[in-house]
């Protein structure tokens, strides 16, 4: 009898380890990017001038009060991660942030204003640049090997998945502005080489750190966001900026083909979506949208107001504009963005068999936004 209780417990405790971090086969997700990813990092960081954490931002996601996110609805990442069973990890500075929480969902460590260079962005005072998102990464490597043990955590950080998406600010926030060294010190083609060598090098570090299965996400016509347009003489899309991005792109596609060759038993892949962004931009009707060149969320006459305020007037249907505010896209065109990620490198379902849980969404896309106090 007492044999028999002994085997019970066995099952019940291995089972328990099953369903935990011990022994989990959950796939999970870690994120590493800049505004278009950031899920709350930079609410906590008090000093940071590059801050969601103000209505209106959020209106369409979950309760409607602002998340962090740098849009109305869900980012590029939330909505791959959904479609692919992946739990949303939460923000690195999320205070609630455990070991238990880590195994269980991953963590996002992605900073509105943060590029691949450390140098990046510096105007908003405080981000993480990729470097230092790295070197969070490192921190919490250490704490799930505390936690779980070295082997235990190997196998969970080579079976997770990664996202690396940064480089619009590295041009918009660096290159593009005569205030940084870099925009005297290198030409467009020299300082697209500095990033992908720069990139590369963070690359190879991610694999020796457990890496395996890595998305790199493209840049979009970046010379195209109303930010661009409104600087720009005419309010057309900055061609020098676009052709930025499509090297950018070029040279992100060739660096990711060699590193997968190079780094064994990895799979790390190159998102590209700008040629459907750049359709839609020049047709917007065509895909469901009627305005393509401003934001949604606006200051009135007054442009750019670089952040979407509470003072600001938002847009009737938020559904049918490409951009939420200056520099970035709406809820809408992020899912139009993310579908295109997920078509060209054939995402697939990867947690359970059940199917994907609903995700939040845009459900009063039509209606007016109410005042801040309510």
């Amino acid at each position: 009898m007492e044999s028999i209780i002994n085997t019970k417990i066995l099952v019940v405790m291995t089972i328990l380890a099953l369903s935990t971090g011990l022994g989990s086969c959950k796939i999970v997700q870690f994120i590493f990017g800049d505004s278009l990813s950031d899920v709350g990092n930079n609410k906590y960081l008090s000093k940071s001038l590059a801050n969601a954490n103000l209505p209106w931002y959020g209106i369409d996601f979950g309760n409607g009060m602002p998340n962090g996110r740098f849009t109305n609805g869900r980012t590029v990442a939330d909505i791959i991660g959904d479609k692919m069973g992946l739990p949303r990890p939460p923000a690195f500075l999320d205070p609630s942030l455990t070991e238990d929480i880590i195994l269980e969902n991953g963590v996002n460590y992605a900073s509105g204003g943060g590029g691949i260079l450390n140098d990046t962005g510096n105007l908003f005072i405080q981000k993480f640049s990729l470097d230092k998102q790295i070197e969070l990464f490192q921190g919490t490597q250490e704490l799930i090997r505390s936690k779980i043990g070295a082997k235990a955590a190997e196998k969970f950080f080579n079976g997770s998945n990664y996202v690396v998406a940064l480089g619009s600010n590295d041009f918009i926030n660096n290159y593009l502005l005569p205030v940084y060294r870099d925009s005297w010190t290198y030409t467009d083609s020299s300082f697209v080489a500095y990033l992908m060598d720069t990139l590369g090098g963070q690359l190879k570090l991610l694999y020796n750190l457990g890496a395996r299965q890595v998305t790199v996400f493209g840049l979009g016509p970046m010379g195209c966001i109303p930010l661009q347009r409104v600087l720009s003489t005419t309010g057309d899309c900055q061609e020098k900026t676009n052709n930025l991005a499509l090297s950018f792109n070029r040279a992100g596609q060739k660096l990711v083909n060699d590193l997968s060759k190079s780094l064994k038993n990895s799979s790390i892949k190159f998102g590209d979506a700008y040629e459907v962004v750049a359709g839609v931009i020049n047709d917007p009707a065509k895909f469901g949208f009627n305005n393509s060149d401003s934001p949604c969320c606006s200051f009135g006459q007054i442009r750019p107001a670089l952040t979407c305020i509470p003072a600001s007037t938002l847009c009737e249907d938020r559904s049918k504009y490409v951009f939420w505010d200056e520099y970035h896209p709406s809820d809408k065109a992020n899912e139009m963005i993310a579908n295109e990620i997920i078509r060209k490198l054939g995402f697939l379902y990867v947690n359970g068999t059940n199917t994907p849980p609903p995700a939040p969404a845009p459900t009063h896309a039509h209606a007016h936004a109410p005042s801040p106090g309510s």
